[in-house]
């Protein structure tokens, strides 16, 4: 599927969903990793080493046509016209665990520098995500992680547990603590998707949320349509329903647009994560009181340098790295190769005209 400040969640501790390691100087011999993400080459990280210039860089989103991906590979395409580079997003049309494999293997073939990818499956990526680290091309994940031996870093738009628990809390606040709820995700394998639900369910284990029934998780694969079709099917199936969680910028969209032309208006609450420029009528109308999200051009500006450093050989991915991000300052890796943008930013009637993306 994103400012962060302004109304902002408070960070919890930073879930680190997957690891990090990088190799040698050159994209013709392979390496190997350390159980803590280290290159075991002998490679070390050179901190002062300049940025090289004219990096072939290459954004893999999720899926070609998803607004909020746009954004994301647009915002890092150019933060790599600041530093030299040549970047480009390609990808495929549909959100399936295969669709980004060939993509893959395209980009080994061009011998890019780096490949940025928001990985539909953690693991069916895996292996041409693993053939291109063999080839010295450094893997930057972000927004979605792939598993952690088949990247350098990870890109994390927010500390996943405060995602997930923070949802709950904003749901539990919009029904009063009371009511059915189902989740609308995107598809079934999405690796940030089912890491918020993960934390979604542990949340509502907790004594204050012991009024809330999650009913169904439902997925729409991202897909508009199947969004709203899955969004009719969950109040066909749960008419006493109180609201819908949908943390994806489709899946949300999607589930306000159906509920705001339907009975169901001012009866089911529907929040989640999505753009200011494509909730904003749905705030106004008051079909959705209020949602979440980061910024999403500060999350592929972050991911375009972070590769980049990787590239020039001035981090490894190893914990404790730091890297300078453009405007966005020097950053730190953390456990397992994760570097966290910062804390998502709930938008309502109050803020909502404050941001234009």
């Amino acid at each position: 599927m994103i400012m962060r400040p302004l109304a902002a969640v408070a960070i919890a501790t930073a879930l680190a969903v997957s690891a990090a390691a990088c190799g040698g100087t050159t994209k013709n011999s392979s390496d190997s990793k350390d159980g803590n993400g280290a290159a075991t080459t002998g490679a070390k990280a050179d901190p002062n080493a300049p940025l090289k210039k004219g990096l072939k860089v290459a954004f893999l989103p999720k899926q070609v046509n998803n607004p909020y991906e746009t954004i994301v590979d647009n915002a890092g395409i150019a933060g790599a016209k600041e530093y030299g580079g040549d970047a480009k997003e390609v990808g495929p049309s549909d959100a399936s665990a295969s669709s980004q494999i060939s993509y893959i293997n395209t980009l080994i073939q061009q011998r890019m520098d780096a490949i940025l990818i928001a990985a539909n499956d953690p693991n069916a990526v895996c292996g041409p995500l693993k053939q291109a680290m063999s080839r010295k091309i450094k893997v930057v994940s972000y927004d979605s992680d792939a598993s952690k031996d088949c990247r350098d870093v990870f890109i994390n738009q927010a500390s996943s547990e405060e995602i997930g628990r923070s949802e709950i809390k904003v749901m539990s606040d919009l029904i009063g603590g009371k009511g059915k709820i189902a989740i609308l995700s995107a598809t079934a394998n999405a690796t940030n998707q089912n890491t918020w639900i993960g934390f979604m369910k542990d949340e509502l284990k907790k004594p204050e949320y012991s009024g809330i029934q999650l009913v169904k998780v439902a997925y729409g694969d991202d897909d508009d349509q199947k969004s709203f079709q899955q969004t009719q099917g969950l109040l066909q199936a749960y008419p006493d329903l109180k609201g819908i969680i949908a943390p994806t910028t489709v899946g949300i969209a999607a589930a306000a647009r159906y509920i705001s032309g339907s009975k169901y208006k001012g009866k089911v609450a529907v929040s989640g994560l999505g753009t200011p420029n494509q909730m904003r009528k749905f705030v106004k109308d008051g079909t959705v009181g209020k949602f979440e999200l980061w910024d999403p051009k500060n999350l592929g500006y972050l991911a375009s340098y972070a590769a980049a450093a990787l590239a020039s050989g001035q981090i490894t991915g190893a914990e404790g790295e730091k890297f300078k991000a453009g405007k966005l300052g020097e950053r730190t890796i953390g456990k397992d190769g994760e570097v966290i943008l910062g804390p998502p930013t709930v938008f309502d009637k109050s803020n909502i005209d404050n941001y234009n993306f």
